[in-house]
């Protein structure tokens, strides 16, 4: 069965970060241990209640991802085993299948997105002024409509309990210089279509995702943190796809569904989850990884 784990408690190892999701420990100058816990969040904010496996799931469709496009960017996974770097007596079933050893990078810090499909913040951009991210796009586009090619969406990196910001490409080469922003956005445009490309095969259309990059000593370019994953993404079941309506997903869509029902302001504390979302949740997680990956967590 998939194990749970809210919060990571590695003793003995240097824990220099806590997000939304992942817990990251330095192991040295060069790499760091990378936990994938069972956290969500949604609105930026993380919710009280785990959603069992999440982490095992993310961190495993990751990988597969990482795999697959390394022919187009290198990425942080050093490839060495998990269970070599756990302190003893660490129950290592908690944490083989969540983490992993990635190269110790410099993060570029924005958010970098790709979008072939308005729906979400885009949309709400798209309906009130009509240019998404300094981009002018058509008049007359629909909610859930497929652009007439993928867009680079890029936004801020918001702290806890802010809000990611969209923000035009002139911003990002403001705040990484225009050669690093080229590729950056080059980089997220390949991966995307790509990964588009491979899940349309299996009845999966990757609306829009969302990427982290990283620099090394010498300013190469790397994909890191997490990859095409539910968290993410948004992915919609092909035969389910409707123009104008918020198609169903295999991402957290669902939770975020949910909390649009309730009076909350989306502002910390999260509200709690019921069971049955909770559930709910994990099933379409678990449904994406095997249509995806072929993989199925015991």
């Amino acid at each position: 069965m998939p194990t749970t784990l809210l919060q990571s408690d590695l003793p003995g190892l240097n824990l220099i970060h806590r997000g939304k999701v992942r817990d990251v420990y330095a192991l040295s100058d060069r790499e760091l241990l990378i936990v994938a816990t069972d956290r969500l969040s949604a609105f930026d904010v993380v919710l009280p209640d785990p959603i069992p496996g999440k982490g095992e799931m993310l961190c495993q469709i990751s990988n597969f991802w990482f795999a697959r496009t390394a022919h187009l960017l290198r990425n942080h996974l050093t490839g060495v085993p998990v269970a070599e770097v756990l302190p003893h007596g660490v129950d290592a079933r908690l944490y083989t299948t969540r983490s992993v050893v990635a190269r110790r990078l410099k993060a570029v810090p924005i958010e970098a997105i790709a979008r072939g499909y308005l729906i979400g913040s885009g949309w709400k951009d798209y309906q009130a002024t009509g240019v998404l991210c300094g981009i002018k796009l058509p008049e007359g586009l629909h909610q859930a409509e497929k652009l007439r090619e993928p867009i680079f969406t890029p936004s801020t990196k918001a702290g806890a309990g802010a809000h990611d910001e969209n923000i035009g490409f002139d911003r990002v080469v403001a705040a990484i210089g225009g050669d690093l922003a080229e590729q950056v956005r080059d980089a997220t445009l390949k991966i995307y279509a790509f990964a588009a490309s491979y899940a349309a095969e299996r009845g999966i259309l990757v609306a829009d995702t969302k990427f982290e990059f990283g620099t090394d000593e010498n300013g190469k370019l790397y994909v890191m943190d997490e990859m095409l994953t539910p968290d993410s993404s948004r992915f919609w079941p092909a035969d389910q796809y409707r123009v104008g309506i918020s198609p169903p997903s295999y991402d957290k869509q669902f939770v975020r569904d949910y909390l649009e029902t309730l009076d909350w302001n989306k502002t910390a504390p999260g509200p709690r989850l019921p069971a049955a979302v909770i559930a709910g949740t994990a099933a379409k997680y678990a449904e994406a990884l095997q249509r995806l990956a072929g993989i199925v967590l015991d």
